[in-house]
């Protein structure tokens, strides 16, 4: 490779490592930290907090229900249960029965669900808080976090590969300069093979 040429290939590798790197900097940092946690996770110890709801819904809103039957829980009805019983994330599909709508209203970090007597409008409710840690495990795994942060991940993906691909154009045209460089590349390639070959069972 001529001078020039690699001299344009280091620019543009040094900026698209330096710009991905910036990208994924923040995120590189919680993935790693929340890989160690998911991987000692029996050994943290965690007390979820729970909290259980009860209120009853009005009778123009427990009638708005009746006449539903089916889909989404009505806005007005939502906005109750946010203002009344602070009860948050209600917009998702309940499970509909003659006597009772059920809610399930999972979310990172903990849980929560909902039950509406259709014949006197008791609301019963509980909230599960398993604590920042598995807040961030959660986020990690994309467990209930909703498609916006699904395609975080996959976007945080792709600039990682980027990032790491651009380090190994990086590496490659410094490689004369640097012996090592090859035999390290290939120890981090064979190093986990062996590890699962060897010790895992």
């Amino acid at each position: 490779m001529n001078k020039k040429r690699k001299a344009f290939w280091l620019k543009q590798l040094h900026q698209w490592h330096w710009v991905t790197s910036a990208i994924c900097l923040i995120s590189l940092v919680l993935f790693s930290l929340t890989g160690i946690t998911l991987n000692h996770a029996s050994q943290i110890s965690a007390d979820p907090v729970i909290r259980e709801h009860q209120g009853e819904l009005p009778a123009e809103l427990l009638s708005a229900l009746a006449e539903q039957k089916n889909g989404p829980l009505p806005a007005a009805v939502q906005q109750w249960l946010a203002q009344k019983m602070h009860l948050q994330h209600t917009s998702g599909e309940p499970e509909w029965a003659a006597d009772e709508i059920y809610l399930p209203m999972p979310r990172p970090g903990g849980d929560a669900w909902l039950a509406i007597d259709m014949n006197n409008g008791t609301v019963l409710a509980e909230t599960t808080d398993r604590g920042w840690i598995a807040f961030f495990n959660d986020l990690h795994k994309g467990r209930h976090t909703g498609a916006v942060w699904i395609w975080f991940i996959d976007i945080f993906a792709v600039a990682s590969l980027l990032f790491a691909f651009t380090g190994l154009g990086l590496m490659m045209l410094h490689a004369k300069r640097r012996p090592a460089t090859w035999p390290v590349t290939v120890a981090g390639l064979v190093l986990p093979w062996l590890l699962i070959v060897f010790f895992m069972h």
